[in-house]
């Protein structure tokens, strides 16, 4: 049995339930994880609100850190005694314990710890496939980055400054920028002060940026787009005001032939083969220092509820996790 956090129809916080549930042995391509630590992440939050639906009773959470303490038949890249990390589908991450596929659990160095682990499989992939998978992103491009001192941001912050690659960040508060700036952006708007399409067009010289990475949707897209240059690539990737309103897909030829595209990290972890691929890739990131992971919160899996409700009210910073 597992202690596991579920909800059993959408709502707030309050939905949250801790209950005993059942493990079971792994079947053929699966593993049994006991989680040392658990990832918070904003896909939790449109899950628990039915942005985006399931079927219920549910337990959530896509990402966790611990040890290997089952294998089924046809797994060989993990055995029984490994550190192991995922970000994955479905839900189920907020638990003691659980059986699970294979293909998407990544072997963990021994220089990265359970709560690292936990705190940066799927923020960190998806600043992998930000930089290195969406659109070509050379030396001294420049990408406007929303949110900056968030989850994804820091770590784009790093990733971004570790290539040579320019990125102007905009935050709610002048202490969130400065962490941003801290982290290796180039620059950072507090967009509560300031209007921040406006400037982005100054910190460029009136020509915008290449890339805009922008997660916070419904606010910021139309002054993301009047950010980019003429040919400049949109990758909208969350919803954290809400989901952007249906586009006139005419506008992006107005504005300068402009791309968009909506990603999910669930699309480029699919095949096992480049999951694990992006998972070396962001180990080596952060074992070579390039990246560093800041946990700033930590809360027991029992105070799920209360962990879901500093990251709606932006009283997070850095990572979150939760300790079984």
């Amino acid at each position: 049995m597992a202690k596991t956090a579920i909800i059993e129809a959408p709502g707030g916080p309050e939905q949250f339930r801790i209950v005993e549930m059942e493990v079971g042995e792994p079947g053929p391509g699966q593993i049994r994880i006991r989680h040392h630590a658990c990832g918070l992440n904003f896909i939790d939050v449109y899950q628990r609100t039915g942005l985006y639906p399931m079927q219920m009773p549910q337990a959530l959470g896509m990402e966790a850190a611990g040890v290997v303490e089952a294998v089924g038949e046809g797994v060989t890249h993990l055995k029984v005694g490994d550190r192991a990390a995922y970000a994955s589908a479905p839900p189920g991450a907020y638990t003691e314990a659980r059986v699970m596929n294979a293909a998407q659990v990544c072997p963990l160095p021994d220089a990265i710890s359970f709560e690292e682990g936990a705190a940066m499989m799927l923020k960190g992939l998806t600043t992998q496939y930000l930089f290195r998978r969406t659109t070509p992103i050379a030396k001294g491009d420049t990408v406007l980055f929303h949110a900056a001192a968030g989850g994804v941001g820091l770590f784009a912050c790093q990733w971004a400054a570790s290539e040579g690659i320019r990125l102007i960040g905009t935050a709610g508060t002048d202490e969130k920028c400065q962490l941003a700036l801290d982290h290796g952006a180039d620059a950072c708007i507090n967009y509560r002060t300031e209007d921040w399409a406006a400037r982005v067009k100054e910190l460029t010289g009136g020509k915008g940026v290449d890339v805009v990475m922008d997660a916070v949707g419904a606010d910021t897209f139309e002054g993301s787009l009047d950010s980019l240059k003429p040919l400049g690539m949109m990758i909208s990737f969350g919803n954290a005001s809400g989901p952007v309103p249906p586009l006139n897909i005419g506008i992006l030829g107005q504005k300068g032939s402009l791309k968009i595209t909506r990603p999910t990290l669930f699309t480029h972890i699919a095949d096992h083969a480049t999951c694990q691929q992006m998972a070396r890739e962001l180990f080596e990131k952060v074992t070579s220092g390039a990246v560093k992971i800041r946990i700033d919160q930590r809360f027991p899996l029992a105070d799920v509820a209360e962990a879901h409700r500093a990251l709606e009210a932006r009283k997070t910073t850095g990572q979150t996790v939760l300790i079984p």
